[in-house]
């Protein structure tokens, strides 16, 4: 099951239905099968407080997921800062719904075991997510 929550901001215009199927086929593209998923949508100020209590870093990002995976079940809480993809989508100059599906997908995409940290690991990742938005019917 997916859910979309928000903490203290307005929830972003997303097509629910069209994109749990997004996601679904994302998932099974990787072999794996969609379980509890639960987005979080908040503000740059939740995120950095997300991402000192839990990870101890003292930084903004886009996207923190907390992986709850059992074997080929992918499940997590995947916190997403609005504020943070809207600079970025300004930054990389794209659309603000591009940039949020990309993130939506990017959460994913880690669930499914793809990392962006180590060496070459970040052009591994950003080919998934282009694939993945490459397949998107929204």
């Amino acid at each position: 099951m997916i859910t979309y929550n928000c903490e203290g901001i307005s929830m972003p215009k997303i097509k629910k239905r069209d994109t749990n199927a997004w996601i679904k086929s994302v998932a099974e593209s990787y072999g794996k099968k969609v379980g509890d998923i639960a987005y979080i949508f908040c503000d740059d100020e939740k995120i950095l407080e997300v991402n000192r209590q839990y990870l101890q870093h003292d930084y903004y990002t886009d996207i923190i997921t907390f992986d709850y995976c059992e074997g080929n079940v992918i499940s997590g809480d995947l916190f997403i800062s609005l504020d943070t993809v809207r600079s970025n989508s300004e930054e990389q100059k794209t659309t603000y719904e591009e940039e949020l599906h990309r993130v939506i997908i990017h959460g994913i995409l880690h669930l499914c075991g793809i990392n962006d940290k180590g060496p070459g690991e970040r052009e591994v990742m950003e080919a998934a997510e282009n694939k993945a938005l490459s397949m998107i019917q929204l």
